[in-house]
């Protein structure tokens, strides 16, 4: 019995090592980033003024869409991220080249739609930009980039001094995401251009509250207070 037992040892340690063999090493078996995952990290390394690198993630973004088009893999995010990663690089006749190509296979996809929207806003089209942006909220009223929409609505109208309509797409900015100083200085701006004293020194202040340090909102504020 004991001849047995000491017999059965071995054969458990043989089976735990090779089943320990099977395990693959994950650190060799990891997927590499995909083309989503580098536009993001791009993101955090140009939020970190690390603009070189992120280019280099940027263009490996659009290298890897690219391949997906040309192997008739690509789909819906394919085109959505290498717009997105054009945007970044300030190439806006590119956004919309490709925006078009997606839109022809996916008419709906309101990311591209919005983004398309800025890169006419860029290129100084804001006719066109104005269009794509008032898609985008309409058809996403609660969409991901809404707020900023309205943002770029306001900014067209002001720039083309339709000052109250600035105002209703500046306060809808605001209210969808409210932490923007930016923001709240240019809804100070268009209603002081409007006339409206009282609630341009709202906006203002509320400049003031997210930036203390906000000289432009302090001088807007000091005008119409006096």
């Amino acid at each position: 019995m004991k001849n047995s037992a000491l017999c059965f040892i071995p054969i458990l340690l043989l089976f735990r090592l090779a089943a320990f063999a099977q395990t693959p090493d994950q650190s060799q078996t990891a997927a590499p980033p995909s083309a989503l995952e580098n536009y993001r990290t791009g993101r955090n390394l140009e939020a970190q003024n690390r603009m070189a690198e992120a280019n280099v993630l940027y263009n490996e973004a659009i290298r890897m869409c690219q391949d997906e088009v040309a192997r008739n893999v690509a789909t819906r995010d394919t085109y959505t991220t290498i717009t997105w990663t054009m945007q970044r690089q300030n190439r806006y006749a590119d956004v919309l080249v490709w925006g078009e190509r997606g839109l022809r296979l996916f008419p709906n996809e309101y990311r591209i739609i919005e983004t398309m929207g800025e890169a006419c806003f860029y290129q100084g089209d804001y006719n066109r930009s104005l269009s794509l942006m008032q898609r985008y909220v309409n058809a996403v009223p609660q969409g991901e980039r809404t707020s900023v929409a309205y943002f770029f609505i306001g900014e067209i109208y002001r720039l083309t001094q339709k000052y109250r309509h600035a105002d209703i797409a500046y306060t809808t900015a605001v209210r969808l995401e409210s932490g923007a100083a930016l923001w709240w200085y240019r809804l100070g701006t268009v209603r002081e251009a409007a006339g409206d004293r009282v609630p341009s020194a709202e906006a203002y202040r509320q400049a003031l509250r997210l930036n203390p340090n906000y000289r432009e909102a302090r001088d807007g504020l000091t005008r119409v207070e006096n």
